[in-house]
């Protein structure tokens, strides 16, 4: 394949990725501006909708100037002045980087990489310039610098995750390596034996941990969807959008479902979340006042639950299970057995890191959601980083010192 056609199609499917996630919410809105509209509303509110949607759930904020007779029908404080929406729905972050790691991998696969990775960004960028400067309303004002910048660089990640991962495919993970990762792995190995064994025992254990957290928080959120299906469907029929329109409200909590994943792990952190200002979900209980007119939110736990301070064994759990693997990970023959301080600062490592990659997914999950008390929404990312890293710490210096328990499963890794 030749560097003009390596090119063409990199700069596709960066078109492609951008149609698809203005798609999403570029379909149904169409539709209802078919069926519901009778055509008689100018289409392009409509595009900018969709793409207001999808720059949101790439982390561009809105600002919102709603008219005097729609404020007045909210009854919330504030709706009649300028306010912002920061919430990102996640989903469409997501799908962003997933399919810029395809498109990673598919320039991997050609003689000319950095052609591929460099035209399918710069074709991301121009496109992702083009929708935030058609998306300005008199109603919505996306950020322009954000708009700007922001898409690409989720984009970006994911292009050059998914090169990189093609890379050591094709390559090889030793043989392959380019002038920078030999650079980082010579560094690395001139380090001492005992500071190369914490820092590989914290990262490892700590991003396995965060893992297992948003794992237990995904089941769990997954549940209370299965047990309150009936209040959801209450609400659903409450807000009477039609059919159009439930589909509509269904797409967009869909995309929030990886937020509502990382406000679990913040509710079995300790934390919890806010819904409005003044208001909690936690484990002592939960007490919310007028919520965002999402269905899903009947999924939330009522009043005090029985089951609250079990909930915060969850991290803890999760940080004592993986220190005992991570020890036995580390373990290799030859190798002198290491020392009571090692064991004991390598569980700390993996609190820190679990603690910043969960305090990070907490940060980029909160935010705005509408004027007045809605302008907090979601976990306080430094709390919840903060609680995590001492709960999974705690646990994975206690699990380091008791991992002399064999587990037959595990398997050691030589490096």
């Amino acid at each position: 394949m030749n560097r003009i056609t390596t090119a063409l199609l990199a700069a596709l499917e960066a078109l492609l990725v951008v149609a698809i996630g203005i798609g999403i919410a570029m379909v149904p809105l169409t539709v209802l501006w078919a069926a519901h509209f009778g055509l008689s509303v100018e289409w392009f509110v409509f595009w900018r909708a969709a793409a207001d949607i999808w720059l949101l759930g790439n982390g561009v904020d809105l600002t919102v100037q709603l008219g005097s007779d729609v404020a007045a029908a909210l009854g919330l404080a504030g709706a009649d002045t300028p306010f912002l929406i920061s919430v990102v729905p996640l989903g469409f972050a997501m799908l962003s980087v997933l399919m810029g790691v395809h498109t990673g991998r598919r320039a991997a696969e050609t003689p000319h990489r950095w052609t591929g990775v460099g035209v399918a960004v710069g074709t991301y960028a121009v496109l992702a310039t083009l929708v935030t400067l058609s998306a300005v309303s008199e109603t919505v004002r996306p950020d322009r610098l954000q708009g700007l910048v922001l898409p690409t660089l989720i984009y970006a990640a994911g292009v050059l995750v998914g090169a990189e991962l093609g890379r050591r495919k094709i390559a090889g993970a030793v043989d392959g390596l380019d002038g920078v990762s030999r650079s980082i792995r010579s560094w690395y190995r001139q380090m001492p034996q005992t500071a190369r064994g914490v820092i590989e025992g914290a990262l490892r254990g700590g991003t396995a941990a965060a893992a297992g957290v948003l794992i237990v928080s995904a089941v769990a959120v997954a549940v209370l969807i299965a047990v309150n299906y009936a209040t959801i469907i209450g609400l659903y029929e409450a807000v009477q959008a039609g059919v159009f329109g439930g589909a509509t409200i269904t797409l967009a909590q869909l995309a929030l479902i990886p937020n509502l994943v990382i406000w679990a792990a913040a509710w079995f952190v300790g934390p919890g979340i806010a819904l409005g200002v003044g208001s909690t979900v936690s484990p002592i209980g939960t007490a919310v006042g007028t919520l965002p007119g999402l269905p899903l939110f009947g999924a939330l736990p009522q009043g005090t639950p029985a089951y609250g301070f079990v909930g915060l064994l969850v991290p803890v759990l999760v940080g004592f299970v993986f220190a005992v693997v991570t020890r036995q990970f580390l373990a290799q023959p030859g190798i002198p057995e290491r020392t009571t301080l090692e064991h004991v600062l390598t569980g700390l490592g993996m609190g820190v890191v679990g603690g910043a990659l969960l305090g990070l997914l907490a940060w980029w999950s909160a935010g705005a959601m509408g004027p007045g008390r809605l302008v907090e929404v979601g976990p306080n990312p430094v709390l919840v980083g903060a609680l995590a890293a001492a709960e999974i710490g705690v646990a994975a210096v206690l699990g380091m010192l008791a991992g002399r328990v064999r587990l037959p499963s595990v398997r050691r890794v030589k490096r």
